[in-house]
């Protein structure tokens, strides 16, 4: 755990700043394009699926995930990401917390970037969870809530970004499904993405642009572990896509 010897800029201009920020990983990840991407613990099969696309595709054209650690939505996202994400956590850095995700956020600490207000010793309490909510927006360029219900905490994180003057985005939810999204919406509050790749292109390299690293390294054809040590999750995406098979331990090119 390190100390940020200057609180970043964008968390200096919010109204109740930091007094100190720890950190754990990549520093570089807060010079580039960030959108925060949270949600409900208990999702929706639909809702991960979505959150896992946008999420990885972010993360291909150039943009950091910004999420806060916790179980579900931030899980999903940050681990479609998981090179580049930034995971802002309610306990300090030496606390695990959820335990559920430790091997991810290990995996963070390590090859992406965690942060946290909160000196070594510190555990979670009720108010943590909105304090972190207040940086994860704060630290990104738009704000999108996946799922959620009326009175959740990511109710909270919308309106950070809205006082923080964060542009706001929801996913395409059925009534009933994602009360509080949908209240966004039909307020006015957040637009909708209706178009995952359209939404990407706006904030980093167009995916058509992208030389693709995945297909140009499995081009060989090779071991099923050593790519997933390499890219992670997004092995599985292309496997859907019809890019890819995984057969006989060996990944091969379609």
């Amino acid at each position: 755990m390190h100390t940020f010897n200057e609180i970043p800029s964008e968390l200096r201009k919010i109204k109740t700043p930091p007094k100190q920020l720890f950190f754990s990983g990549n520093l570089s990840l807060l010079d580039k394009p960030k959108v925060a991407i949270v949600g409900a613990r208990k999702m929706l099969n639909y809702t991960r699926m979505l959150v896992h696309e946008l999420s990885s595709k972010l993360a291909r054209a150039g943009v950091v995930v910004v999420s806060g650690g916790a179980l579900g939505v931030d899980a999903t996202a940050h681990r479609a990401a998981i090179k580049s994400t930034i995971a802002v956590m309610p306990t300090s850095l030496d606390v695990i917390y959820p335990k559920t995700n430790k091997e991810m956020i290990e995996q963070i600490y390590k090859d992406a970037l965690a942060i946290s207000e909160y000196p070594k010793g510190t555990l979670s309490n009720k108010y943590s969870f909105i304090e972190r909510n207040r940086l994860v927006t704060a630290l990104s360029d738009s704000v999108v809530i996946a799922q959620a219900d009326i009175s959740s905490g990511s109710m909270h994180s919308a309106r950070w970004a809205i006082e923080q003057g964060r542009e706001l985005f929801v996913l395409p939810q059925r009534v009933g499904e994602s009360d509080g999204t949908n209240t966004l919406l039909a307020s006015g509050d957040a637009k909708i993405i209706d178009n995952i790749d359209r939404f990407v292109d706006s904030f980093g390299t167009p995916l058509d642009k992208i030389d693709d690293e995945l297909l140009n390294w499995c081009s060989n054809n090779p071991n099923y572990e050593e790519a997933y040590r390499r890219f992670g999750e997004q092995l599985f995406e292309y496997e859907l896509d019809g890019k890819i098979a995984i057969e006989n331990a060996k990944v091969i090119l379609l």
